[in-house]
Order: structure tokens, then C-alpha cells, then sequence
């Protein structure tokens, strides 16, 4: 039953979100906030591979022997083990299968990755429409402040996972630009304010949600 809903069991903060193959972005965010809050050398472990400490010996550099690791060089070598152990805890059956034989955590998190969101040709692909889709992005017709602050944060979000940034003014600006005339007045009292370079997208929404119940 679990396999066939979007998330199981987790969402705590003691316990990593259980992924079950849909929404694979949802939990990769979360699986990210997760490991940081852990400790920022899991993160490190899943983006650098496995801590290994070479000496040279006889001219010759050889991974240093487990029994000569200082007391840091064996919790970095650690880091790997509680990381597979935090990623193979939020997979369901089928998708634990899939990374089942990895021999580092960077590579159980690099299956799901390109299997959910494709090769970097892919996301490539991914990234050009989803940026078109913000240049076009306008309010439709019927839609709430609410809806548009739904479906611009699901463009936006979308395109940071992908590695597009923005300032805090080009968003505010976008946003305001993309209301219809309706809205007017309460963009030039807002453009007015001077603030777009420091207010926040939520905090922008929230005036405009403000502003539409008065």
C-alpha cells in the first residue's frame, strides 16, 4: 500500500521523508535540509564521494591503512556509512533496489537523481522550457493572488533545482508585472514603497494577499 502514495512514513526531524517514485524533487529538498541539519559532513560526503586519506610510502601515495586514522580522519571516513544509512532509510522497496549494490553514498544519491530528473541533457531540456515558462508567466484569468503565488513559486523553485538563480528585485519585479490591470493601483503603491530589492517573495505575496481582501 506505502509503495503506491507519494511519501510513507517520516517528515519528522528525527526521520528523513520516505520517497516512493513520484515528487522526486519535493524529496530531494528535503532529503537536502535533512543531512544539513545532521551534519553539514554528510552533505559534503553525498557531494564529494567518500573521505579517503592517501600518505606516500616509498615515494608511492597508498590509501592510509583504517588503523593509523586520526580520531577526525575515521568520522569523516564514517560520514559515507551514516549517509547510505540515511538514504536507503527513506526508500521504498523498488526504489531501495536501485541503489541496493552502491558502494558510496554519492552514487545512491546520484541513481535516483538522474533516474527521477534524467541526464543532464535532459535537465538541460527541462531548464530551457521552464525558463520560457517564466518569461510568459502572466496571471490567467479567474486565478487568485493565491494561485499565482502557487504556480510562479512551482516555475521558480523548479528552475533553482536546475541551477537558474535570481535576485530577490528581479522576482518582486517579475511578479508585479505579470498581475493584470486590475491590480494596477496596488503595483504602483507597492513599486512606490522602494523595497523590492530586500522584500522576499513570500513577504511580497503577502502584501498583495493583504491588499486584495480590502
Amino acid at each position: 500500500m506505502a509503495d503506491k502514495m507519494p511519501f510513507g512514513e517520516g517528515a519528522s526531524i528525527n526521520r528523513p521523508r520516505l520517497f516512493c517514485g513520484v515528487n522526486y524533487q519535493f524529496w530531494k529538498v528535503r532529503m537536502k535540509i535533512f543531512m544539513h541539519s545532521t551534519d553539514k559532513g554528510i552533505w559534503e560526503t553525498i557531494e564529494n564521494g567518500p573521505f579517503i586519506r592517501q600518505v606516500k610510502r616509498d615515494e608511492v601515495l597508498i590509501d592510509k591503512p583504517s588503523s593509523e586514522w586520526t580520531e577526525v580522519e575515521s568520522k569523516k571516513a564514517k560520514f559515507d556509512w551514516i549517509s547510505k544509512n540515511i538514504i536507503t532509510s527513506a526508500l521504498s522497496y523498488d526504489e531501495f533496489f536501485r541503489v541496493s549494490q552502491c558502494s558510496s553514498a554519492k552514487e545512491m544519491w546520484d541513481i535516483p537523481e538522474v533516474t527521477h530528473e534524467g541526464t543532464n541533457d535532459v535537465k538541460r531540456a527541462r531548464k530551457h522550457a521552464l525558463i520560457q515558462e517564466y518569461e510568459l508567466f502572466i496571471m490567467q484569468k479567474g486565478e487568485t493572488i493565491y494561485d499565482v503565488h502557487k504556480r510562479f513559486s512551482h516555475i521558480v523553485n523548479h528552475l533553482m533545482s536546475l541551477g537558474k538563480t535570481f535576485d530577490k528585485e528581479e522576482l518582486n519585479i517579475k511578479i508585479l508585472k505579470c498581475l493584470d490591470r486590475s491590480w494596477q493601483p496596488k503595483v504602483i503603491a507597492i513599486s512606490e514603497s522602494k523595497d523590492l530589492t530586500f522584500m522576499t517573495v513570500a513577504a511580497l505575496f503577502g502584501k498583495l494577499g493583504n491588499m486584495s481582501l480590502k
